[in-house]
């Protein structure tokens, strides 16, 4: 076995981690309706971060201390300007559960390697060939496993040292263009509850060739603004594409036979910890304990960016879509007819207002509500919203995958915008043809 560090975790990080397993296993229990009291998993996360702020960088504090100051002062101005009802007590619960499931994913640390040591890496993939591959793998697990699949991959890529920028715009761009088509991405649930009579089957016929676009862009962009020689791409090879298609069977299987009340995201948070506490299980209850504790008092603290971030702008998002909501009310509608032209002007505003630091999923959820749409105009708007999330959240710096990646990685939100730039600005121009293409043809 071997031997703990030579450092011990001090009493605040061994209460801190205590607290990220606990947030974890709460979510967990609520699955099954055994949540002993409402909210106490936002209450966990947050005492945990309050705990391990000190330790936070400097510039993720001060970020997350904008977003959550400005959140909580759009709630205070909702109440007092508008009279807005708000559930007070709830106000910590802002993406608990996409927190939850990363703490989930970071078990996958303990699958396999019982000893310690690593695999030789072998000669990697490189050039346009491995970036290639970065892209199409993300992309392919990313459409079931979501931003699990960031970090399975990230992190396979990491262990030849620090992730370069093209390697971190594939992880980025094959993630967030399988927002195009994926039935499983959290966009897609967001749009079929605010367009329940879209037809899938024309929204797949224009989302999956410009995801498509995007994976060729962003093979030939990267090849002619950096020199990838030496850059380690993702091998779509079996050995390395083990243990990701193993999680994706056992999600569907999940998803499909054994829990289809629950969401991906929901099965990800339970199953990843689970499939790694059984495959340490052989080597006997001691070791498999152990390790458990050394993820829970290393790791677990280590996350402290990710979980931070992520916190903060669940409580952003929650002050502006409340605020908004309450500004705006449900008397009017912002178009009387949506079609193309409507539809384009709403992709632009979606993408610039995630540009600026907000969510694709706040103008996606303000736009449906000042809309007023027939069933013939739902797929329009699904895959506008679509769209622009699949553009938002690879230039947003706020959004879910640049928040992890920052956490992650230790890579600024605001760089990959920058980087980003030129994608999003030609994904968009193709994102406009298909919109008018879509309106044309419906």
């Amino acid at each position: 076995m071997t031997s703990p560090s030579s450092t011990a975790p001090s009493s605040r990080h061994t209460l801190a981690g205590t607290l990220i397993l606990l947030g974890l296993l709460l979510q967990i229990l609520g699955f099954v309706d055994l949540l002993p009291l409402p909210h106490l998993v936002g209450y966990s996360f947050w005492l945990a971060t309050a705990l391990l702020w000190r330790d936070t960088p400097r510039r993720t504090r001060w970020q997350a201390g904008a977003l959550a100051a400005i959140g909580l002062g759009l709630l205070v101005l909702a109440r007092l300007r508008f009279d807005a009802a708000i559930a007070w007590p709830a106000v910590l619960d802002g993406n608990t559960y996409v927190v939850a499931m990363l703490v989930g994913v970071s078990f996958i640390g303990l699958i396999g390697n019982r000893s310690g040591s690593k695999r030789p890496l072998g000669r990697p993939v490189t050039g346009r060939r491995g970036t290639a591959g970065t892209w199409l793998g993300v992309h392919m697990l990313g459409t079931i496993l979501n931003l699990s699949t960031v970090f399975m991959i990230g992190d396979r890529l990491a262990r030849r040292g620090p992730l370069t920028t093209p390697q971190l715009l594939a992880l980025n761009r094959g993630l967030s263009s399988a927002a195009l088509w994926s039935p499983f991405f959290a966009s897609m649930g967001v749009v079929m509850t605010l367009a329940p009579a879209l037809e899938y089957s024309r929204v797949l016929a224009i989302g999956l060739p410009l995801a498509l676009l995007s994976g060729a862009l962003t093979t030939f962009e990267l090849s002619r603004r950096f020199d990838l020689a030496e850059v380690a791409g993702f091998s779509l090879s079996p050995r390395s594409l083990l243990m990701p298609l193993s999680m994706a069977a056992l999600v569907m299987l999940f998803h499909y036979r054994l829990t289809p009340q629950l969401g991906i995201v929901s099965i990800i948070t339970f199953l990843l910890p689970a499939v790694a506490l059984a495959s340490n299980l052989p080597a006997g209850p001691r070791w498999t304990l152990y390790r458990v504790r050394q993820h829970t008092l290393v790791r677990l603290p280590a996350m402290r960016g990710e979980i931070t971030l992520f916190l903060s702008a669940g409580l952003l998002t929650l002050g502006l879509s409340t605020a908004i909501a309450a500004a705006t009310g449900s008397e009017w509608t912002l178009f009387d007819h949506f079609g193309a032209r409507e539809a384009i002007f709403s992709f632009l505003a979606i993408v610039a207002s995630a540009i600026v630091g907000l969510h694709p999923i706040i103008g996606v959820s303000v736009l449906a509500s000042m809309l007023d749409l027939g069933a013939d105009r739902q797929t329009l708007f699904a895959f506008t919203a679509l769209a622009s999330w699949a553009v938002g959240t690879s230039v947003g710096p706020l959004s879910g995958i640049n928040l992890s990646l920052q956490g992650r990685y230790g890579v600024s939100g605001y760089r990959m915008m920058k980087h980003n730039l030129v994608y999003a600005l030609v994904m968009s121009g193709l994102a406009v043809a298909a919109i008018l293409l879509l309106d044309r043809i419906g």
